[in-house]
Order: C-alpha cells, then structure tokens, then sequence
C-alpha cells in the first residue's frame, strides 16, 4: 500500500464501498457506517477519494464478495474514474481479494487492512510501532495466498515433491514467524521499562485518569485542555495513537494523572486489540475511566457500545469507577443541547461539556475531584530516629497532625488516605 502511494507523484485515486447486508430498515445507518469508512480513508494521506457507495447485499458470493452483474457494473464505474484503489468497510478473504484486483485491475483494501495502515502512518514511539508491525505481519499471514496463487501447488502423494507455490508460501510463513518471535522479543525489552515507569509513578500516590472513548470523540482536546499539553489534535479518525500522560491539578490544590489513549471503533481488528494491549496498560491500572462521546454524532449510543465492548475484551475491571462526558455539546443546536444538559444532569455520572469551547469543565474537574477523594483516616505511628527518609517522606506530603520526640524515636499522628499509607509501608 505505501509503495503504491509513494510511487506515484500524484495523489492514489481511490474508491469507497461499504456492503450492506442489512435490511432496509437500517439504510440511515448504512449511509452513516460509509461515512465513517469515508472519513477512515481520509484519515491516510495522499489518497483522493473518487467516490463512494453502499452496495446492498442480499448474502455475499464466495469467490468475489459482489455478484457478477455487481462486479461488472462496479468495474465501470472504477475505469471511468481511473480509480487505482478501492476500498471495501468489511472483511475481504483473500481469493476475493485477489479476484477482485483481477477483475477490476485495481488494489484492493479491506477495513482491517486501511485501520493497520493508518495506525503505520501515525505511530511515533518505539512501541507504537513495533506493535503495529506484530500486527501488520499477523494479518498479511493470513494472506499469503494472495502473492503466489500464480505458481503451481503443490501435488498429491507423500509430500516428498513440492510445488514452487506451496513451498514459497512456507517459506514466507516461516520469515514471517521468524519476524514476529523477534519483535515479540523487543517488544518485551519495552514492555520492561513501561514497568519501570509505572512503578516511578506508583511511588507518587497520584490517581490515574484515563481518557477513553469512540476515535474523534475529542479525547486529545479535553486533555490538552486540562492539562496545557500540545498534543496532537484534528478533526480525523486515529489522530493519535500513542499514549500521552500529563499531571493535573484538581480544584482543591490535589495533583492527578491524565491520560489520553488511542481511540476505539468498531470492528476494530483483532490484531490491533491484541497489540496494542500493552498501550493501553494505564486504561487497566486506572483509578478513574472517563468515557468521552462526541454526543452530536448520529450514531454516539452505537459508539458507546463498541468502546464498552472493547474494554471488555481488553479485560478492563468492571469495579473501576466510570464516567461519561458528552463532549461536543456545541455542535447541537439550542434545543438539543438544553435537552441533553438535562439528561445528563439526572445522572451524577454523566457530564455535558464542550473541550473546544471550555463550557462545563469547571463542573467535570469537581467531578474528578469527588471521584478521586480517598477517605482519610488518623493513626499514630512510630519512626526511628535512624529512619529519616521516612520521616521527610511524611512531612514532604504533608499528613503530619503532630510529632513529639521521644527515647525509641518520633511518635507521630498522621492523617492520611490507604494509598499513602500502603506506600509509607513500604519505604
């Protein structure tokens, strides 16, 4: 795919089509899942959309994905607009792949193969883009049939004898293993000092809040907001990816972790649920999972259930306390807004706000604030006078409420949360 996009000066001319096996009654919602493909196709750079459309589809045909008639009028259509790539929201064995091309004389691309190249065009760190490599190679894997159907297979009888196509596949298979045991192994290196520095953070009792939401929700603009950070931010599908964290301070003085995580979609590949586990280990550790919707989208209840769906998969702890955030409430019209302000008002854990505008933020950080208040609790303790450091650890977060020197060393009374308590434990 990038070579067919860096080969040509000018931009790869490309086609969008979504299948739809639904019913009738869903053609809103097909109209909405091509826009998102269409805006997923946007999303890779140096692509011009031609067109697109919703092809309905009764079943799909095995060895072509469209029906003959389809597939010639679709072939049409492609000529005439000198398309050199199509792309199809939906999966694509790889015979219908390479029928297709065949047939239309065009590159094919399936959703999973257009998420994996957009995710190779922005990952920027090291582990980003190892694990979209692991991904990458997972999935062409799967599809090696496609580059060598033109050779002989392999014949009958004991397995002595070979065919060239047989025994090439093998051995792209074998390189292709071979490739993923030692990015397994680098990522491992990673994965080590990702574990590192979540246990530099654990020694600063800071709660964790994770951003999470359906991609373009606004995720990146809330947290750039709250934290006066400059990440990325545009009006595109995976405009970021990989994970960012920032320090906040909440309205009464108290610091908290931010973090903004790549965003979900649905029928996200499976490999990249696997792959990027690993990216998303702050979702997992979180004290806080902030839910934020684009609640002007069309299909916003749709996209809450894909992103519940995935942090399911992801094995993210349902005991985790949650909240929702209706960003982009400026995008509605009066009515809407005053209606969907009232909604989430009944809720105490839903909260409407604009992230571009700063409207109900002051009323979302309070909310972080009472979400993240650890109840405290009054002990007295003993420090030895050859214990210093655990004392400066005591004055440096200020939980001291009286101290009195005595002959086996600094009786104390602290007020202090279960968290800081764990952590003086184990100094």
């Amino acid at each position: 795919m990038n070579d067919l996009i860096e080969s040509e000066d000018e931009a790869t001319r490309a086609f969008v089509l979504y299948p739809d096996m639904g019913r009738s009654a869903a053609r809103e919602l097909a109209q909405s899942a091509l826009a998102e493909a269409v805006a997923l196709t946007e999303a890779l750079p140096g692509l011009e959309i031609m067109g697109s459309l919703v092809i309905r589809l009764a079943k799909p045909t095995p060895g072509t994905l469209f029906g003959k008639g389809k597939m010639v009028e679709l072939g049409d259509i492609f000529k005439q607009a000198e398309v050199d790539l199509v792309l199809v929201d939906g999966t694509v064995s790889p015979v219908q792949q390479r029928n297709m091309e065949e047939a239309w004389g065009v590159k094919i691309l399936d959703r999973t193969g257009l998420i994996l190249e957009i995710f190779s065009d922005r990952a920027r760190t090291r582990e980003g883009v190892l694990q979209v490599e692991m991904a990458a190679l997972s999935y062409q894997r799967t599809r090696l049939v496609r580059a060598w159907t033109h050779l002989e297979r392999q014949r009958g009888g004991l397995g002595f004898v070979g065919g060239p196509g047989e025994t090439q596949i093998e051995a792209d298979r074998r390189a292709i293993d071979d490739q993923l045991v030692r990015i397994r192994r680098q990522l491992g290196k990673v994965s080590k000092t990702r574990e590192l520095h979540r246990k530099a953070r654990a020694k600063v009792p800071y709660p964790i809040i994770a951003l999470v939401g359906y991609t373009n929700a606004g995720k990146s603009t809330l947290f750039n907001r709250l934290t006066g950070a400059d990440v990325f931010v545009k009006d595109m599908l995976f405009a970021t990816l990989d994970p960012t964290m920032r320090q906040i301070d909440l309205p009464s003085g108290r610091k908290a972790i931010l973090s903004d995580t790549v965003g979900f979609i649905s029928d996200l590949p499976t490999e990249l649920v696997a792959a990027f586990r690993a990216t998303l280990e702050e979702v997992l550790e979180a004290d806080l999972i902030c839910h934020v919707r684009d609640i002007s989208h069309p299909d916003t209840v749709a996209q809450a259930r894909n992103v519940e769906k995935i942090l399911s998969d992801l094995g993210v702890d349902d005991s985790i306390d949650r909240m929702e955030v209706w960003n982009k409430v400026d995008l509605l019209d009066a009515d809407t807004r005053d209606a969907r302000q009232i909604e989430a008002d009944r809720n105490p854990d839903t909260f409407a706000i604009s992230a571009l505008s700063g409207a109900g933020l002051d009323t979302l950080l309070d909310a972080y604030e009472d979400a993240l208040l650890d109840p405290q609790t009054t002990d007295k303790i003993i420090v030895a006078f050859a214990d210093g450091r655990k004392r400066g650890w005591l004055f440096e977060k200020n939980v001291i409420d009286n101290e009195d020197a005595k002959e086996d060393g600094w009786h104390l009374t602290v007020t202090w949360t279960a968290r800081q308590a764990a952590e003086f434990s184990g100094l």
